[in-house]
């Protein structure tokens, strides 16, 4: 009797011989054991074969498929598994990737439960420096409901991983719907298709697949995704995006365009934004004549639901104001001011130091309802930039500041300010006197001791970033704290605690994000080998007990 399996999964491995096994195990976890899997080797030349044919001969419900030649992508192995897939139901898995114990029971009983085009779930997002967990999209699903066609929830087009879906195999065949292959960033393509062909499908808050995520890997292994230093990575995406279009064009469904638009720009090209500043001119040239032509062509609607900030640095690049641009990058999603403003004739106040010359860039470069000099002094907008690093005596640092003030919130003269560090519960505060240079602009000096710090009883191990605080009356304002984007690493040991309580501190530049100064404790000498392991191992729980044993090693050791 020929052997129907209720689910096939597709998992697609090229040279992952060390986590092929992992994933592999969480499909053989899987509490609905009916399943088939399908390893789809995209022609490895590491020990993949070789791990992939022992996984098989340990279960048989494991087929191996090995591609004659390299595809450089993951459609090829998808499309060749699709082929030989026995199974109702399908699913993908990448190598590196797992499904949760419960993921194939949670979507197939979905399926039967009433009878959809796909069912989709919950993706748990895995950061592999941290450990730290969280879920890719979550408002989309948090409740559990079915839609009847894309157009009723237009915004499920941010979702468009096909990894996070269960698909029935009638809808594939029946639309012809394959991998698109060739290109990058065929789950987009592929989901916009799955999302307008499928006629319902139904969403559940379940958690059905575990994406691990690694956003500071080395570029010659990290993902696509994460290669977008490289301008052929603008182009592929771009790319795909007309594909998408062209398809809701030719299959009636120009009606989600906008939302599709608002999409791109809001985390697409959002994620280029954000890198902007850590690029040279020649790569922001070369990126503006990749993406204005495209951004031209773009709904006006989906840029108006963007913020202003985004806004702004879109329609930077736009203008070709590359280095405004990479400026306006670095307060994005933190609230920071422009270093100036412009004011026309009737009183309206634009990013930058000049008025916009056409109506377009007058629109977009707006600042006027910002309230730059009107909002609650807590939320005002400030712009503080460390402008000189330098090595103090013992482990001191000393950094010049310069606060930019646009609005004109802070009242004439010296101004008290404060930079806050807190390398564990306490905070360390570190005043210092900022002067006018001009009006809207203050520079002062800071001298920083990182020997001042309040460590915890049982050390620290991490990073932090200072932020700078001011005060009007009894009101704070804290913001964020930028450094210079390089400047050469400075490292220290400090024997807190009388020599108790060992680390080795380095300052350095935050290499990403806004680009933040950035402190990292080490623990080194008896903190790492005895402090440290006695508080993980004795745990949160122990409370009291672990401080008094930290107490007790620290008066031994001093």
């Amino acid at each position: 009797m020929t052997w129907i399996p209720d689910v096939t999964v597709t998992v697609i491995v090229y040279n992952d011989a060390e986590r092929l096994p992992r994933a592999v195990a969480s499909l053989r976890r899987q509490t609905h054991e009916n399943i088939e899997i399908v390893i789809s080797d995209d022609h490895s030349t590491d020990d993949t074969p070789s791990v992939a044919r022992r996984l098989a001969a340990r279960d048989d419900r494991i087929t191996y498929l090995r591609l004659p030649e390299n595809s450089g992508g993951c459609s090829a192995p998808r499309n060749r598994a699709l082929d030989i897939a026995r199974a109702p139901y399908l699913m993908f898995l990448d190598s590196d990737d797992e499904l949760p114990e419960r993921a194939v029971e949670s979507l197939l009983a979905a399926h039967r439960e009433r009878e959809v085009d796909f069912v989709m779930g919950a993706v748990e997002r895995v950061r592999v420096d941290t450990g730290r967990t969280s879920t890719w999209m979550p408002h989309l699903v948090a409740e559990r409901r079915t839609v009847e066609g894309i157009e009723a929830e237009p915004a499920l087009l941010f979702e468009h991983l096909s990894t996070s879906k269960m698909y029935r195999r009638e809808f594939l065949d029946r639309n012809g719907l394959r991998f698109p292959e060739g290109i990058h960033y065929e789950d987009q393509l592929f989901s916009a298709q799955a999302y307008c062909l499928a006629k319902s499908f139904t969403v559940i808050p379940d958690p059905v697949y575990r994406w691990y995520i690694a956003p500071y890997e080395a570029a010659d292994s990290a993902s696509i995704s994460n290669q977008r230093h490289k301008l052929s990575n603008v182009r592929d995406r771009i790319h795909v995006q007309r594909l998408i279009d062209a398809f809701l064009q030719t299959s009636g469904h120009e009606g989600i365009k906008e939302a599709k638009d608002y999409k791109f720009l809001k985390h697409d090209f959002r994620m280029y934004a954000g890198d902007l500043p850590f690029r040279d001119e020649e790569w922001l040239a070369g990126f503006a004549d990749i993406v204005n032509p495209y951004l031209a062509e773009l709904s006006p609607d989906a840029y108006a639901r963007l913020p202003r900030a985004e806004r702004v640095v879109l329609q930077l690049i736009r203008d070709n104001r590359l280095t405004d641009a990479r400026l306006a990058a670095r307060g994005l999603g933190h609230g920071v001011a422009p270093r100036e403003t412009s004011m026309d004739a009737e009183g309206r106040v634009y990013w930058g130091a000049y008025v916009p010359e056409s109506a377009s860039s007058r629109s977009e470069l707006d600042l006027t309802d910002q309230g730059l000099d009107s909002r609650p002094f807590p939320s005002a907008q400030f712009r503080h930039e460390i402008t000189r690093i330098e090595r103090g005596p013992g482990a001191s640092v000393d950094l010049t500041i310069r606060t930019y003030d646009p609005g004109l919130r802070l009242p004439v003269g010296p101004q008290v300010a404060t930079l806050l560090l807190a390398p564990g519960h306490r905070r360390m505060r570190t005043p210092f006197r900022l002067d006018p240079v001009r009006p809207g602009v203050f520079e002062g000096r800071a001298h920083l001791d990182l020997t001042q710090a309040p460590l915890p009883l049982n050390g620290f191990e991490g990073t932090r970033h200072p932020v700078l605080q001011l005060t009007s009356g009894t009101l704070r304002n804290t913001s964020l704290l930028l450094a210079p984007l390089t400047f050469p690493t400075l490292r220290a040991r400090i024997d807190y605690r009388g020599g108790a309580l060992p680390h080795e501190v380095t300052v350095e530049p935050e290499g990403r994000a806004a680009g933040r100064l950035q402190l990292r404790w080490t623990p080194v000498g008896v903190t790492s080998k005895v402090i440290r392991p006695l508080a993980r191992r004795a745990g949160a729980k122990a409370g009291a007990r672990v401080r008094g044993a930290v107490r007790l090693v620290a008066g031994v050791v001093r």
